[in-house]
């Protein structure tokens, strides 16, 4: 095997590991919570208020979904954002608009364990091309994964 192989063979298998741990393939980040879908959105909610982040709308799917006698596990979704942020990244990009506020979704999985699911920002940075904003992202990131790790404590 020639030497530059063997450097980046177990370069390429942490990057392939990391990446399968948390990021999905459709540009989600996933996490578990050990609470319920309630009581997760609950604290999300709390976390959302505590960074002086506007939350615009809390839906019930599950809820929803029954007062239409259907079924649906819990799932929740909440929508927040800060216009201090989003304004740079439509300003980047128009386009980000459709994908802000901020969402974060919460939902029951089929192994009923309760798992928290955002847009990973190096997702939308492709998606909408947004050129000029990685500081922006970077705050996205750290905020939601701050945000998302400190409901699961």
């Amino acid at each position: 095997m020639n030497s530059s192989l063997k450097f980046f063979l177990p370069i390429l298998a942490i990057s392939l590991a990391s990446y399968g741990m948390n990021l999905q393939d459709n540009g989600l980040v996933t996490l578990a919570s050990p609470y319920s879908v309630k009581e997760t959105s609950d604290r999300l909610s709390a976390m959302i208020d505590e960074k002086s982040l506007t939350l615009f709308a809390r839906i019930d799917h599950s809820k929803n979904a029954q007062n239409a006698d259907l079924e649906l596990n819990p799932t929740e979704l909440l929508i927040f954002g800060n216009p201090q942020v989003g304004t740079p990244l439509m300003n980047c990009s128009i386009t980000t608009a459709i994908d802000l506020p901020q969402k974060i979704l919460v939902y029951q999985d089929e192994d009923r364990q309760t798992q928290i699911a955002y847009n990973q920002p190096e997702y939308l940075k492709q998606r909408h091309n947004i050129q000029g904003c990685d500081q922006v992202l970077d705050k996205v990131h750290t905020a939601l994964k701050g945000i998302a790790e400190a409901a699961t404590k």
